[in-house]
């Protein structure tokens, strides 16, 4: 298991062989908030991208992340 930073929070990085591909999960967030990307350049910002999702998506329920 390894730890990515995106931004101020952190991601637990895995590796399924069977897909060849690399998956992330956010720690610390109130819901599941992942993403996925076959090498680690496009997982920094696949991983952007969802966080950026689900912090609008919380933003705009008046929901604290």
């Amino acid at each position: 298991m390894d730890i990515l930073n995106i931004g101020s929070h952190r991601a637990v990085v895995t590796y399924n062989s069977t897909t060849d591909m690399l998956r992330g999960e956010f720690l610390g967030l109130n819901g599941g908030a992942d993403f996925y990307a076959s090498d680690i350049p496009r997982l920094k910002a696949e991983g952007a991208n969802s966080l950026a999702a689900f912090l609008d998506v919380c933003e705009e329920n008046g929901i604290d992340p």
